[in-house]
């Protein structure tokens, strides 16, 4: 027998051997093995105890070695991203230049033109099991409301917005991450044409409640309010706020008062443009917020 051979009938025989318990069969197995591979019996037992099977390797892959698994940089930007407030690549290779200078005891040379030159794609890539850990999910606060989806029209292209008064409206829920319970909303108020912005605090967001905040908003604008145009949120699809808009004894001009479709962020887009920069310029403007956040970053990951 070839030798190739041998190692062949070697690798069938030992997982037989090693599930024989009754020392008769092995002896029989011993047996076998010496006649057929013609090995001394001392031989056969050492190969037996010290096989080991044979795995093939895997081949590498081909090309440069990635230079952004290592420790240092994935500590970097992980604690950065999270400090940012988890934004998405596009907007975090922005702001990264900003918070390197402030990351606690500093960062190698190598590490920092690293980050330099990453890409938002790379970035996507390294922090693809970040985000699964952080990933929020089921924490959507708008509540559709359905009774006047029929009296209140779609938004399409049929308001004037080279004009000013032609007003965006939507809430965001100051909750953290948790929607249990009570807690504080902003209502944020912008004018298409002019980006001339109005913010509001209310508690739980109740439809008199966003009523009162978009009177008081009305009377603080410097023009003639137009046009209104919300999400399909209860707090503004109600008797309440389609009364005040549509039919108000007061008004000379009746509202103009649509809605967007529904489940379609971007239907508003001035509103979203609007809202995102002004919290990022909050968080990259103080160099001492900047710090602090990555200190509490830090220890969050630690």
């Amino acid at each position: 027998m070839s030798p190739r051979s041998k190692k062949e009938y070697l690798e069938e025989v030992f997982p037989r051997y090693k599930k024989v318990k009754s020392k008769e069969q092995k002896t029989k197995l011993l047996d076998e093995l010496c006649e057929i591979c013609k090995y001394h019996r001392k031989h056969a037992i050492r190969l037996l105890c010290k096989f080991k099977r044979f795995i093939k390797p895997k081949p590498r892959k081909r090309g440069k070695p990635s230079v952004y698994n290592q420790p240092p940089i994935l500590e970097a930007l992980e604690c950065i991203w999270l400090a940012a407030n988890m934004p998405c690549s596009k907007r975090f290779i922005v702001i990264l230049p900003l918070w390197l200078p402030h990351y606690p005891g500093g960062l190698a040379l190598k590490v920092i033109k690293a980050l330099k030159k990453i890409s938002p794609a790379t970035i996507d890539r390294v922090l693809k099991q970040t985000r699964k850990k952080y990933k929020y999910r089921n924490i959507a606060t708008t509540k559709p409301g359905t009774l006047l989806r029929n009296q209140i029209p779609i938004k399409t292209n049929q308001w004037e917005e080279f004009r000013p008064g032609f007003l965006e409206a939507d809430t965001v829920a100051h909750c953290c991450g948790c929607i249990a319970g009570d807690y504080a909303h902003t209502v944020d108020f912008v004018d298409i044409a002019t980006g001339w912005t109005e913010q509001r605090a209310i508690w739980c967001k109740g439809e008199v409640a966003v009523l009162e905040q978009t009177k008081d908003v009305e009377e603080s604008l410097p023009f003639a309010l137009r046009g209104f145009d919300s999400d399909n949120g209860s707090e503004f699809l109600n008797h309440h706020l389609l009364r005040h808009f549509t039919d108000n004894p007061d008004r000379k001009t009746q509202i103009q008062f649509t809605r967007s479709r529904a489940y379609k962020k971007m239907i508003t887009p001035t509103l979203n443009k609007k809202i995102i920069p002004m919290s990022v310029n909050c968080s990259v403007t103080g160099d001492s917020i900047i710090l602090k956040s990555l200190n509490y970053s830090m220890a969050c990951i630690k």
